[in-house]
């Protein structure tokens, strides 16, 4: 793979993860979530105004992409409601390349070298370490079974509207593409934020932490522009598990920041999706 696509997907990941440690911290996901969103909407929105639109033929990739993107966001601040981010995390995040791969294959026609499929094979088995410490930890409970669940939720919709969004700006221009998605995101999940907390309650969450996200906002949209980018210029399917990085990250930043119990299979787990990340980036 191109060096600098590696670069961008590595710093795109730290990023990824800063702004997910902003929902995690939040006493209210949803709100929390939904204020990123819009911010990141706004922000967009000014820079179209100097980009343009995309052309035409994009704007079908721009519809399927937000429907994908609602409903991870959806079911993302659903599944940090109840469960640990250094759990969901890296579950999520780690089992989109997965899927992607299987995306790429089917719809793009981009199969793995016999290193890339060691490299999904390791980080799938990481997967698997990190999900048999939690079930141990939490004795097999309902919310775990649960909380695997939806963090496996999560990671359909990051492939598919990743594998949307690679295909997107393989074909056309990166900057209005991403825009544009970004602009229109907060129009589908604002009628569920305003039904279920009303504009007051909105309003009294962004004054109470107005600089923390507006910040976690603009961190969203530039992590996924170096994502896109890198997407444009190296295959999707390894670009995406490189990507995913980003679940070791979160790990540790659960553990360290949030206080969460990490555990040595944990971090036994993450080191293998980390191998499974290099051996990818380097024979995949």
């Amino acid at each position: 793979m191109p060096l600098p696509a590696i670069l961008l997907l590595l710093i795109g990941a730290g990023l990824h993860t800063t702004w997910n440690l902003v929902i995690k911290g939040s006493s209210e996901k949803f709100v929390t979530t939904w204020w990123v969103v819009l911010v990141g909407g706004i922000a967009s929105a000014i820079g179209l105004c100097f980009t343009g639109l995309p052309p035409r033929s994009l704007w079908g990739f721009v519809f399927f992409s937000l429907i994908a993107e609602t409903i991870y966001f959806l079911i993302l601040s659903h599944a940090y409601q109840d469960n640990d981010f250094s759990l969901i995390y890296p579950i999520a995040r780690g089992a989109a390349p997965a899927f992607l791969a299987l995306w790429a294959f089917l719809f793009l026609a981009e199969t793995p070298t016999p290193g890339g499929w060691l490299g999904l094979g390791l980080v799938i088995g990481g997967l698997i370490v990190i999900g048999a410490s939690s079930f141990l930890q939490k004795g097999g409970g309902k919310v775990h079974m649960r909380g695997m669940a939806l963090a496996l939720m999560v990671a359909v919709m990051i492939s598919t509207y990743t594998a949307i969004d690679g295909s997107a700006v393989k074909q056309g221009p990166l900057m209005s593409y991403a825009l544009l998605v970004f602009t229109l995101l907060p129009v589908p999940l604002t009628p569920f934020v305003l039904r279920q907390y009303g504009w007051p309650h909105l309003v009294m969450r962004w004054n109470e932490q107005r600089l923390r996200l507006a910040f976690a906002g603009l961190l969203g949209v530039l992590a996924y522009f170096l994502a896109l980018a890198a997407y444009s210029m190296a295959p999707l399917n390894y670009s995406g598990a490189i990507r995913e990085v980003s679940v070791v990250i979160g790990a540790f930043a659960g553990w360290k920041l949030l206080g969460e119990k990490l555990g040595p299979l944990r971090i036994i787990g993450a080191g293998i999706i980390f191998a499974g990340i290099l051996v990818i980036a380097k024979f995949g």
